[in-house]
């Protein structure tokens, strides 16, 4: 019997845990731990809740969970209460599938000002994270500019944009919502250092943009090179970039009172204000010989109350657990991290890639722990977990009992939600309790 245990609850971990169960049939038991009483991590609290069909995702992970050898253990937190060390003498494999939770920073001065806030900490207020319900972000405008060319940019903005009829159907958490409908912004920027056919934004995501009820993209036809240029990029980059020459050639809409402002072109290099944020200074940019983005010296300032940087994020490290801090992921040999440690989904490979990549990602690294291990070594596995964290009085959290908040989620939910989601750990334990009475 091998015993394996997978840290993470999301995409990454439960695809690893589909795959091996696959591999090794029930010749295996898998315990799949994560810090939260609740699953599926960026399913949850980091795909846009406007984006309710990509978050379906997680019935698959459902019925991985609800096999005979596979567990949900909630609400353990790797490092206090338990650790890698006393993880690996358990199981005969620990896949770190911790994801990228952090925010890579900003390093600018002014970035500490109040006002400043990452992606992680910004998509997890208006997801509902219990560690960032409290961020109480500045809405109060005028401006708000947002740090990258990226998806995750694009949700940021879509978000400060939309009305508040349009987050019907989603799963916006409440607070978030009533914030965002006393909102006062009325230009949303987006900074990108390079242009428009270096971005890293999807056709689809970057379409909606087009149909939004208030607000609508604003492009500058002089980013643009040539339309025959176009005919070099790969097919999903030419439809993006088409999606921008149409927003550039529909001019700046009357009838729309908020504007996202495709900023190209164009790096941060001061963030400035008297106790919180007022202003960005911006350095125009022009591509190099290679393609990259470097200063003109040309400077100009952008109003804001609200800066939000979404420039990547970084797999916290973990004590002794080898880490690669340029990539900001665990140090590893294609999902090796040391014999019967291994990393799999962003932990391993950085922030990179779109959910389904992980499915491949978890797939491999079963081979890897199938070829590392031929069979059980007789370790102590899930009853030695048990025993130790009953002996902790530390409060595991089964699917089952996620069933239990996941149902009084969904009677809370507003009308057209499909639920509301506890913002706290204590919220979602009472969740549970109150259901076993």
């Amino acid at each position: 019997m091998r015993h394996i245990a997978v840290i993470g609850s999301g995409p990454a971990g439960y695809y690893t845990a589909e795959a091996c169960q696959k591999a090794f049939g029930e010749d295996c038991r898998i315990d799949v731990i994560d810090r939260l009483p609740v699953p599926f991590g960026l399913i949850r609290t980091g795909v846009a809740p406007d984006h309710q069909s990509i978050k379906n995702v997680s019935r698959r992970y459902e019925a991985v969970a609800l096999t005979d050898n596979v567990r949900f253990v909630g609400n353990v937190t790797l490092g206090e209460d338990i650790s890698v060390a006393e993880l690996q003498d358990l199981y005969d494999a620990v896949v770190l599938a911790t994801g990228a939770p952090a925010d890579r920073e900003i390093d600018i001065p002014g970035s500490d000002l109040p006002g400043v806030v990452g992606s992680a900490a910004f998509v997890g207020w208006y997801n509902g994270h219990p560690d960032h319900a409290d961020l109480a972000p500045a809405l109060h405008g005028p401006g708000a500019v947002v740090i990258g060319n990226g998806n995750v940019a694009l949700d940021v903005a879509r978000i400060l944009a939309k009305s508040e009829s349009e987050f019907d159907g989603s799963d916006i958490v409440q607070h978030a919502l009533t914030a965002l409908r006393a909102a006062k912004i009325d230009t949303v920027t987006l900074l990108g250092r390079r242009g428009p056919q270096q971005i890293a934004m999807t056709p689809k995501e970057l379409g909606e943009l087009g149909n939004l009820a208030r607000a609508a993209p604003v492009v500058d036809p002089a980013d643009f090179p040539p339309v025959e240029s176009d005919d070099a990029l790969d097919p999903g980059q030419r439809k993006s970039v088409t999606h921008l020459r149409g927003y550039a050639a529909a001019g700046v809409p009357a009838d729309k009172p908020i504007h996202i402002v495709f900023d190209f072109f164009a790096r941060p290099v001061e963030i400035r204000g008297d106790g919180q944020v007022d202003s960005v200074v911006v350095e125009r940019t022009r591509l190099n010989a290679d393609g990259r983005a470097e200063g003109t010296g040309e400077t100009y300032e952008i109003p804001a109350g609200l800066v939000v940087s979404c420039i990547g994020y970084r797999t916290p490290a973990i004590p002794g657990v080898p880490y690669d801090e340029r990539q900001g992921r665990f140090a590893n040999d294609e999902g090796r991290v040391s014999p019967g440690l291994y990393a799999v989904g962003w932990a391993r490979r950085g922030p990179t890639g779109t959910i389904g990549t992980n499915k491949p990602d978890g797939y491999a690294i079963a081979e890897k722990i199938g070829a590392d291990i031929a069979g059980g070594s007789g370790k102590a596995g899930r009853p030695g977990l048990d025993s130790l964290l009953e002996g902790r009085g530390v409060d595991m959290v089964t699917f089952r009992d996620w069933q239990k908040i996941d149902t009084a989620e969904v009677a809370a939910a507003r009308e057209g939600a499909p639920r509301e989601k506890f913002t706290r750990i204590d919220a979602m334990l009472a969740a549970r309790d109150d259901a076993a009475k």
